[in-house]
């Protein structure tokens, strides 16, 4: 067998000495060019200048360097074409077997605060793409290695058979594919968003996304539907996605969509919480100083809607709370870690779900928090993009409106509410009190009826609702949704306000003894 060459050009430098040499010591020849051909010449390999292999320098500020024949056509030339074969001959160009190159940092460039265009386009790789794609589209005869995780596969193959195989070629090229997508997207995106001041808008002109496959689903959200789950490119610390499956079935469309509706809620909370869900919206959630005391209260809220539902902790799920949990029928329980007292108590439910999902660093930014920064929903033919509802309220930003004043105890009700209720479907109607739910209204044309279905489930729950604390994730637009909650027992009440008819609502609260508080913003969740 011929000795194999490989052409080696990285800005990321990860990994790349340790290959080049157990390439060597296979009696590969190495080219390279600039930065990277001094590294392995610094680290005593011998490696040939791809200027020397091509008889043609580096020019323009190295814009031009490996585009020229004896590169391109050494890649893209078919083995197994006499014709091909004979044009190498021709014109004394060798074949290139294996490719290693990744791109210049474009999308760390650009996420780099008070980049300007000039540093934009300067990283702007023009060789490095051109000869992915030619070995890309060459895989059959050549190996093109885009990231550093695909070198051991590659030597591992070449110290058994002396090649790569098909599969692992044909892979590697998809892979190679997928990330000039993914550069040109970046691409596209910044120049796209970019200003005539300089700025960058939160819209571009094109939209160009990248999703990475985790797995099929067994079905969408109906047995006639197929799905499959995609990740971002760089998923957010402490989102969903990040979290690992300890055991139990595969996750299934719904327990995926209601799982990221539990743990979103949960994570919202700094005390010790459990979130429950059903159908995508909470029936539970309580905060207490432990988690099995949190679970014992978010399940209080409603035990008939508990059952079969996702539930989540932000806290350890220790063996006390294990056994209280265990005790319901439950299809996802999740939390930052279980301990393994409840890891052996779970291990007899081999069905139950558990996801460990490490809680987000926190910060300023959407990411730092483990959000999303937009929110996506597909309509015909389209796509509506919004920044999501990432919003948190403060006490400083609530605007009492009524005569009575709400106590630092009624504050603090009225908050936990506001919280849950930006989790619920819109229309939306929480009552609360000492840190849990009290009786939940969700999704109903019309806010009246999502009060009078929030008191009925207190009712069924065997709750009362006597000097509870309620939210509205939207105004009242009449003062009868307001004498509902008064009736049920409501003694404060947390609003956006708005309405064309605030005044009358307040009204309504002053005359029926009820403290009120503005928020000025709301939580419309369709």
């Amino acid at each position: 067998m011929s000795q194999l060459t490989a052409l080696i050009s990285v800005s990321d430098k990860t990994g790349i000495v340790d290959f080049a040499k157990a390439l060597h010591a296979l009696n590969v020849k190495l080219l390279s060019t600039g930065g990277t051909a001094k590294l392995l010449a610094d680290a005593g390999l011998p490696v040939t200048e791809v200027a020397d292999h091509t008889g043609f320098p580096e020019m323009l500020d190295g814009r031009v360097k490996t585009l020229h024949p004896k590169i391109h056509g050494g890649l893209l030339a078919r083995r197994d074409v006499p014709e091909h074969v004979k044009a190498l001959q021709d014109h004394g160009i060798a074949t290139i077997d294996i490719l290693a190159v990744n791109l210049y940092p474009f999308e760390a460039t650009v996420a780099k605060p008070g980049c300007t265009l000039e540093d934009a386009i300067e990283n702007i790789d023009i060789g490095g793409p051109a000869m992915v794609r030619s070995a890309a589209k060459n895989w059959k005869d050549v190996t093109v290695l885009t990231d550093a995780q695909q070198y051991a596969q590659v030597l591992e193959e070449l110290k058994t058979h002396g090649k790569t195989s098909d599969k692992t070629r044909f892979a590697c090229s998809v892979a190679a594919f997928n990330r000039i997508a993914q550069y040109d997207a970046a691409i596209s995106n910044y120049l796209s968003a970019r200003q005539d001041d300089g700025s960058l808008c939160a819209y571009p002109a094109q939209m160009n996304s990248s999703f990475i496959k985790v797995q099929d689903l067994r079905y969408g959200e109906n047995s006639h539907q197929t799905a499959a789950l995609y990740r971002d490119l760089y998923p957010a610390p402490g989102s969903l996605v990040t979290g690992k499956q300890l055991q139990g079935k595969e996750l299934s469309y719904n327990n995926i969509a209601d799982a990221d509706a539990a743990w979103e809620c949960v994570k919202s909370f700094e005390a010790p919480a459990c979130v429950i869900i059903k159908h995508a919206n909470p029936c539970g959630v309580a905060v207490a100083p432990n988690a099995a005391e949190a679970y014992s209260k978010a399940f209080k809220t409603d035990p008939t809607s508990a059952f079969g539902g996702i539930i989540a902790f932000n806290r350890e799920v220790d063996g006390a709370a294990a056994q209280l949990v265990a005790k319901q029928f439950v299809e996802v329980l999740m939390a930052p870690s279980f301990s393994e007292e409840a890891r052996q108590i779970f291990a007899g439910k081999a069905n139950v779900r558990l996801l460990e999902i490490a809680l987000p660093p926190g910060g300023d930014r959407p990411w730092d928090q483990g959000r999303n920064a937009q929110d996506v929903k597909r309509v015909g033919s389209g796509l509506l993009v919004q920044t999501a509802d990432n919003h948190f309220l403060s006490k400083a930003d609530l605007k009492v409106v009524t005569t009575l004043q709400p106590t630092a105890q009624q504050l603090q009700d009225l908050m936990f509410a506001w919280t849950v209720a930006q989790y619920v479907k819109s229309n939306a109607i929480v009552f609360c009190g000492d840190g849990m739910t009290l009786g939940v209204g969700a999704g109903q044309m019309s806010r009246i009826d999502s009060a009078r279905i929030a008191s009925i489930k207190a009712d069924n729950a065997g709750l009362t609702l006597k000097a509870s604390a309620v939210a509205s994730d939207a105004f009242f637009p009449f003062r009868d949704g307001l004498d509902v909650l008064a009736d049920a027992g409501a003694s404060c009440v947390i609003q956006p306000g708005g309405s064309m008819r605030d005044d009358e609502v307040i009204a309504a609260a002053n005359e029926r003894g009820i403290a009120m508080v503005f928020t000025g913003v709301r939580h419309f969740r369709h």
